[in-house]
């Protein structure tokens, strides 16, 4: 009897230690405050040729930072969004997206969900890529508005779980560098 109670023993310590595993592994990464996170983005050159929406800007998160090599691309599509719907949907998203630039194949990986970026609406969608210019396997579509004049934002994600570096990037994008940049070109 003895023996079956320390087995029964183990197991259940061994379900606390696995619960714990899982926990500690689902934990979202810690954020610092605004001027911190916006520290560890470093602005980089606008890799992608010029088109009727010209060029934005670029930024780049090293894993040890992020979690996952991150690279932010986010632009200005002016007049371009429905000022009475916004980004309501994953069909207004797909339409807004800037895939098309990276020269690959994106599928999305389910649903999108609904975000605030700086008191605007939007839409972020996780996506699965395959691209001949990029080797990253998954990228963020971000997109939220502000009346007709849509910001657009892609995040490749090199090396981590695409849902863990989420909160990473909705921080970044509700810090004051994107935050100064939006009311200088949106003129707000």
């Amino acid at each position: 009897m003895k023996h079956v109670s320390a087995i029964t023993a183990e197991i259940k310590l061994c379900r606390v230690a696995l619960f714990l595993i899982i926990v500690a592994c689902l934990q979202p990464i810690r954020l610092a405050h605004s001027d911190q996170v916006d520290s560890i983005w470093i602005e980089t050159k606008w890799p992608f040729l010029m088109d009727q929406w010209g060029e934005g800007r670029s930024f780049q998160c090293n894993a040890a930072d992020c979690g996952a090599e991150l690279n932010l691309y986010i632009r200005a599509k002016i007049g371009f969004c429905s000022s009475t719907t916004g980004v309501a949907d994953d069909n207004e998203l797909e339409r807004l997206s800037d895939f098309d630039f990276m020269g690959g194949q994106a599928t999305a990986l389910g649903s999108g969900r609904e975000i605030d970026i700086s008191g605007m609406k939007g839409r972020l969608r996780i996506y699965a890529t395959a691209s001949s210019i990029l080797s990253q396997t998954h990228a963020f579509s971000v997109a939220f508005n502000n009346n007709s004049d849509a910001l657009v934002a892609t995040v490749t994600v090199k090396g981590g779980p695409p849902a863990a570096v989420e909160p990473v990037i909705i921080h970044f994008l509700n810090g004051e560098t994107i935050r100064r940049w939006v009311t200088h070109t949106l003129g707000l």
